[in-house]
């Protein structure tokens, strides 16, 4: 089956398009580095480490056993002891016993420390206990056996966690073990998410006619909520003056804005108008790629030190300004393709190692522009398959419940085969 996107957007030789590497390539050159902050271990999930971890002593920091059972010296059960008397019981969390004769044994909890002059633990499955003595039901053990030997995974100093790893329950574990009680991550740029429109209601409203509720801000919320970053949020009315007075108040006090809408040739679209009067730095304006042609971005530097930059002890460099269209469609792959990227390299992460899937089907496209299509992905015999999803256009937000990435085709092609290998933008774990 073939599927023929037709496209009414046809660039104009007017247009100054930018494609969408160059576009990227923009705003990686605008990534920033917002300092380190110190926070409590259990409160680090998420967050990147900006300190390498290494053990604070030797991992197991002890010789440790690591069945319940009992433990013996190898060379009486070599010699053909089977039946050993019970000299006590080593606990975990207890000090370490010693074995005062080598024909006894002692009786040891997974976990505990190996006794001295025990080489050798027998699980309680393969020992009977009766009348304080224990009786090997083997004719062979390995010495050593069911110890964890003292270093065995991590000796002194070694290092265990990398500095720019992203904090996991794993990792959480690790500073725990370390005793890591506090720990240096990235700070977090301070991101405003705004919206414009008369037309758009409050969640909880029941929408006119001619209205619909407020969705585009919620979804960057979640979006970036996804990356550990805890933005606030705020929608403005169409009035030129208002918009102005705020934008410029959140210019000084935030690292990011994000708009959705506002940004087109609307009557109503003043975004880039006031930016420009605001002094913001337009740094591109419209996206050779469908969705989200009109998107705009630039950079405005702060003129003042405010209270919030004595607060984070420095003064922020910039201010990063994301504009994208207000169709959701839009503005969700704009935030995945754009925001997401350069969010990655202010933290130092690695955002290069992209992920490639397999086009399901043909596709033809006959607009010169980069063109992010909805996809469902399956793994398919080790190949992860994308197939295309017809949506409603920029418009259908319905349709991301129903797909799992964005499939990004090169603007220098039309028809697009089955079982090419194209780049995908996953928004769906």
């Amino acid at each position: 089956m073939k599927n023929v996107c037709s496209s009414s957007i046809e660039p104009s030789s007017k247009q100054k398009l930018i494609d969408s590497d160059e576009a990227l390539e923009t705003i990686l050159k605008e990534a920033q580095d917002f300092g380190i902050e110190e926070v409590t271990f259990d409160q680090s999930l998420g967050r990147i480490l900006k300190e390498n971890i290494v053990a604070d002593r030797d991992f197991p920091p002890f010789d440790r056993v690591s069945m319940d059972g009992i433990g013996i010296c190898f060379e009486s059960f070599n010699k053909g002891q089977r039946t050993f008397s019970i000299e006590g019981v080593q606990a975990a969390g207890s000090p370490q016993l010693t074995l005062k004769n080598s024909k006894n044994c002692i009786e040891v909890m997974t976990g505990a420390t190996l006794p001295k002059g025990v080489d050798t633990v027998i699980p309680y499955e393969q020992v009977i206990i009766e009348n304080g003595k224990a009786i090997i039901n083997l004719n062979e053990i390995i010495q050593f056996k069911n110890i964890h030997p003292q270093g065995k995974d991590k000796q002194k100093n070694d290092l265990i966690i990398k500095k720019n790893s992203i904090i996991s329950a794993a990792e959480i574990g690790v500073l725990a073990t370390v005793g890591k009680s506090k720990v240096k991550v990235a700070r977090l740029p301070k991101v405003m998410i705004i919206s414009t429109g008369d037309e758009l209601v409050k969640v909880n409203e029941t929408p006119a006619v001619y209205q619909i509720r407020r969705s585009n801000a919620h979804t960057l919320v979640a979006l970036l909520e996804g990356l550990g970053i805890q933005s606030d949020s705020a929608h403005i009315p169409d009035n030129k003056e208002t918009l102005k007075n705020k934008i410029s108040d959140y210019l000084e006090n935030y690292d990011v804005l994000l708009f959705s809408g506002a940004v087109s040739k609307g009557k109503f679209d003043f975004i880039p108008e006031i930016l420009d009067e605001l002094g913001v730095e337009k740094l591109f304006h419209k996206v050779a790629q469908r969705p989200g042609k009109p998107f705009w971005f630039g950079r405005f530097e702060s003129s003042d030190l405010s209270e919030q930059d004595i607060d984070r002890d420095e003064k922020k460099a910039h201010t990063v300004v994301f504009a994208f269209p207000g169709n959701p469609i839009s503005t969700f792959v704009s935030c995945v393709k754009y925001f997401m990227p350069w969010f990655q390299k202010s933290m130092e992460l690695n955002f290069e190692n992209r992920n490639f899937a397999v086009l399901a089907e043909d596709i033809s496209f006959k607009a010169s522009l980069t063109y992010f299509m909805q996809v469902r992905l399956e793994n398919k015999n080790g190949m992860l398959m994308a197939y295309p999803f017809k949506g409603n256009g920029s418009g259908d937000l319905a349709s991301l419940v129903e797909t799992d990435a964005f499939i990004e085709f090169p603007a220098d092609q039309t028809e697009f085969k089955k079982g090419s290998i194209f780049p995908v933008l996953k928004y769906r774990k």
